[in-house]
């Protein structure tokens, strides 16, 4: 029998104790992790283009029938009042009480079908409400490679084409003019003899394309890509590289979802898999699970929330729109405080924690502290190395009154005391200085990201 959330929870004492001390590893990329080295191809979505394979690391949902629409309307932030057939949208729930669940891309593929892909916490959710709501609606589940039957071939491909030669081979490989189209929108055009759809999309503000199509087709693509590409300086990405990517889009992959207190989680936790409650690390640490929670506005998602349907939260998200709110940025860490915790590997005593490059993430919810004048004035997320600016850097939500760009803070690095995570030593924490710059950081693809 498979054990829920729930019996997790209750076997081990809490919800907290169950995060910081699970046993699952880190987020695992079930790609190459290099081609060539995780550098260069990080430069190369800046310099020429980036091939990456999508195919693994990521869940698909497959929801259709007369309510699916209807499903996604009554569970997301975003308004679907213009959402049509060959749209795409970064989908945004939160809980009964306006906490954010997640986020994932939707993919509006055909009248009455749609493909939610992204991380399993917001599609779990989605598909609970619909099982156990009154919905006309049927589920198709690809779990990632990792998840995924021995033997069991995805259901779809999906490359990511990234960079500024990236149009240009696009218009080599189908032969003509890519088909005008608006950013999350999707075109239909043919490479290698096969029919292929394509979102229009970007990366750090480049220009991009995220194709997609039948898995036994995926093959046939990619080599077309590659030949094509060899005179647009077409480089491999793995998933060294690739995982560091949404460092410069400024985009929190996996904040914790508000998913362990609150209105219908008692039966959503008994019908979560225990395999899929995700590991906590990080040094901000509270008794209080909902001290951990977030609010859309906290990741910078104000702009997508449309108050123009019933969703699920949608009176306690218009509170949280009305009180004090936190702000998206980018800490930029102290080079000589980053050196510092790296040097203390060769130093005598317990060293500071490790510091992975180019992601330093070491549980799928990372959260550490930040603070100013010795107070804590928000968390930092996801951080790494971004080579094409070469800074250390992280993204945090932090409080609006240290949120201008230049403020000094202090992020601390490491947990005190150490769980008994696979990927935890033992350890010492370390203070590091950084300074708060917008997200994203670097100002092209702040400036040039949603242009189109």
């Amino acid at each position: 029998m498979t054990e829920s959330v729930s019996q997790a929870i209750d076997r081990v004492g809490g919800a907290i104790e169950l995060l910081r001390n699970a046993q699952s590893r880190p987020t695992i990329f079930p790609v190459t992790p290099e081609f060539t080295n995780w550098r260069s191809e990080q430069l190369a979505w800046r310099t020429s283009v980036a091939l990456l394979d999508q195919s693994h690391h990521m869940t698909d949902l497959y929801i259709s029938g007369p309510d699916a629409l209807k499903l996604l309307s009554d569970t997301g932030v975003n308004s679907f009042a213009k959402f049509e057939v060959d749209n795409a949208k970064q989908f945004i729930a939160v809980n009964h009480e306006g906490y954010l669940i997640g986020d994932a891309i939707l993919f509006y593929l055909a009248e009455n079908t749609f493909d939610l892909v992204g991380w399993y916490m917001v599609l779990d959710w989605v598909q609970f409400i619909g099982e156990t709501g009154d919905y006309d609606v049927t589920f198709e589940r690809d779990a990632n490679s990792l998840m995924r039957a021995p033997g069991v071939d995805p259901v779809s491909y999906r490359y990511e084409i990234q960079g500024p030669n990236a149009l240009a081979l696009m218009e080599r490989v189908i032969g003509g003019p890519v088909p005008p189209t608006k950013f999350f929108h999707m075109a239909t055009f043919t490479i290698a003899g096969v029919e292929v759809r394509s979102l229009r999309h970007g990366m750090a503000g480049q220009p991009g394309f995220e194709l997609f199509g039948p898995w036994a087709e995926g093959e046939q693509v990619r080599n077309a890509l590659i030949a094509t590409g060899e005179e647009f300086d077409l480089v491999l990405v793995g998933s060294k590289a690739y995982s560091s990517a949404n460092l410069e889009s400024a985009w929190v992959p996996s904040p914790l979802p508000a998913i362990f207190t609150g209105e219908r989680t008692a039966e959503y936790l008994n019908w979560l898999p225990a395999a899929r409650a995700g590991s906590l690390a990080g040094s901000y640490v509270s008794d209080n699970i909902e001290d951990y929670y977030l609010t859309p506005y906290d990741l910078g998602y104000g702009r997508s929330v449309a108050f123009d349907h019933d969703f699920i939260g949608r009176d306690a998200l218009e509170q949280h729109a009305a009180g004090a709110r936190r702000t998206k940025v980018t800490l930029v860490w102290n080079a000589e405080d980053v050196a510092a915790v790296q040097r203390s590997l060769y130093e005598p005593g317990t060293p500071a924690k490790y510091i992975e490059f180019p992601k330093a993430r070491y549980g799928l919810y990372q959260v550490d502290r930040v603070l100013a004048d010795g107070r804590d004035v928000g968390i930092s997320h996801d951080a790494g190395y971004i080579t094409g600016e070469q800074v250390f850097a992280s993204l945090a939500s932090i409080d609006a009154e240290h949120a201008e760009w230049g403020t000094e803070v202090v992020v601390v690095w490491g947990e005190q005391p150490n769980s008994t995570k696979p990927a935890v030593e033992r350890h010492r924490q370390a203070e590091v200085r950084a300074t708060v710059y917008p997200a994203p950081y670097s100002s092209f693809a702040r400036e040039n990201y949603r242009k189109d």
